[in-house]
């Protein structure tokens, strides 16, 4: 086996997120007055944690206090709606018993609110990540490693002996910043010329070719 853990991003790379979040955005922009969102912004605006979010969302120059009123409304509302039309992506359920089965332990590192995380992560895959951990007060999002990091304590295993699994250009720089290898999917919120670009290097188009790097 070449790696012991596989740590991985959610939305984008595990679980299809978009329908719902797009939907919660547009719900509170809308309830607050502002023009809604096509999916391809909204897609553009994930990443960076859900503040960045809602920044990008509202309209240009909207105001610090109104810009937390949306975020609140946000987080009530997602928190509702966060599985509506959420769904794993094709065979990711297969690719973690196997990993699982084989010894690879299994987590998830995500910008999302680390209720959401759990959450979502209990709905979908029961027992199938050793540690799952999202945005939390006090606690440097991605692309800081300082969650990988956790994860790495907290499993006790080396950086060496890990792997970070994401879709985007923040997931290529939190595997840099936490000095380990990173396997990037195409299937997601980013577009593969865009993924070279910013410095990836092992690309995959399906979650059996995770499997064959993970477990070598």
């Amino acid at each position: 086996m070449r790696y012991k853990l596989a740590i991985f991003d959610m939305d984008g790379t595990i679980l299809n997120t978009i329908d719902d979040l797009a939907a919660s955005l547009n719900y509170v922009l809308e309830k607050s007055g502002f023009p809604a969102r096509t999916m391809d912004e909204v897609i553009s605006f994930i990443g960076d944690g859900l503040r960045k979010l809602i920044e990008r969302g509202v309209p240009e120059g909207t105001d610090s206090e109104t810009v937390d009123k949306v975020l609140a409304d946000f987080k009530e509302y997602y928190a509702v709606h966060c599985a509506d039309k959420t769904a794993p992506y094709d065979g990711i359920i297969e690719l973690l018993e196997n990993l699982r089965r084989n010894g690879c332990l299994t987590a998830v590192v995500s910008n999302k609110a680390d209720d959401v995380v759990q959450e979502l992560c209990r709905k979908y895959f029961d027992g199938l990540f050793d540690y799952a951990v999202g945005e939390r007060s006090g606690i440097l999002r991605k692309p800081a490693p300082d969650s990988v990091n956790e994860v790495l304590e907290k499993l006790n295993v080396s950086r060496g002996n890990a792997v970070y699994i994401g879709d985007s250009d923040v997931d290529i720089k939190t595997a840099e910043n936490a000095g380990m290898d990173s396997i990037i999917v195409e299937w997601g919120f980013r577009e593969r010329d865009f993924l070279l670009k910013k410095g990836a290097k092992t690309i995959v188009s399906a979650a059996e070719e995770i499997e064959d790097i993970v477990l070598g």
